[in-house]
């Protein structure tokens, strides 16, 4: 049930895009625990696509599209089964319905495809409820699921702060264009903090990034990095051949995005990150590959 399919009567539907993060400064770890992060995020034109069929019992359908998927993607913990909990919870929205959930996205990527399925899921329920896109309480919602889901609702390029919660849009943010490449090993979020290794209260970087706007991101991201990079490597080494493979294509940068394995490269048109994407899904039949556009 793509998003160009007719959408049946009663029915509401919504792209879940894949969510990029250009740059991810580790600031340090907070005596919670909790991690706090400095992002600049976009949000790419691959997606995810949920579809709700108002009213009766909660349900999740879920279709994958892009190859076998994790188990756990059909489980009760299914991040859009969290949302219509969460929806019911802090927005008082007890009634969502059915859930069909085609899924594009490889899942435990670095791209936020739970987080947001997750997004698209809150966004649904309040508007078959008819209910305030605007209220705060929604945020508190989305914060409650994942620290990602917050900057997935509204799905725009924005500077990330704390562990997920600030979130400041990016004005006159300049369309890009990329290369998303994964090698089909999910790699858990956990994982990664875990090895990077830093005790709670310890702080590790200052913030770089008061403010940005379209005529400064890029050389933002340019200096930036994924302070993730090198911990999720030592858990899946095929990270390394990812960003090889892209800066081999002519990708500047070639990153991780998020915890990975999700790797981005940056390309001048359209027209070079498709040529890229097609020579690398030759090289690579394995992995998933898509050239992509970023806003």
């Amino acid at each position: 049930m793509d998003i160009d399919e007719p959408l049946p009567a009663g029915a509401l539907r919504t792209r879940a895009c894949a969510k990029v993060n250009l740059c991810l400064h580790v600031l340090g770890r907070r005596e919670d625990g909790y991690h706090e992060l400095e992002s600049i995020v976009a949000f790419a034109d691959a997606a995810d696509t949920l579809t709700l069929f108002p009213g009766g019992v909660t349900v999740l359908d879920v279709h994958a599209k892009s190859g076998p998927t994790d188990p756990g993607v059909v489980g009760p913990d299914n991040l859009v089964l969290r949302a219509a909990r969460a929806a019911a919870e802090h927005l008082g929205l007890t009634r969502a319905g059915r859930f069909v959930l085609d899924k594009h996205l490889p899942v435990a990527a670095g791209i936020g495809g739970g987080s947001a399925d997750a997004a698209a899921a809150l966004r649904l329920i309040v508007a078959a409820a008819q209910a305030d896109p605007d209220d705060p309480k929604l945020a508190q919602a989305a914060l409650s699921i994942g620290a990602d889901v917050p900057v997935c609702v509204e799905s725009v390029a924005s500077l990330v702060t704390g562990i997920g919660e600030t979130i400041t849009p990016i004005e006159g943010f300049p369309e890009m264009f990329a290369v998303l490449v994964n090698p089909r090993v999910p790699v858990p979020t956990s994982k990664v903090f875990t090895a990077l290794g830093l005790e709670p209260g310890k702080p590790r970087n200052p913030q770089a990034f008061e403010a940005l706007d379209g005529a400064t991101v890029r050389d933002a991201i340019a200096c930036g990095r994924n302070d993730l990079q090198k911990a999720a490597i030592e858990i899946c080494p095929q990270i390394a051949d990812c960003l090889a493979a892209l800066e081999a294509s002519g990708a500047a940068p070639a990153r991780m995005s998020g915890s990975g394995a999700t790797c981005f490269g940056l390309f001048d048109d359209l027209r070079a990150a498709r040529h890229a994407a097609v020579k690398l899904a030759e090289i690579q039949p394995g992995w998933w590959v898509k050239a992509v556009t970023l806003g």
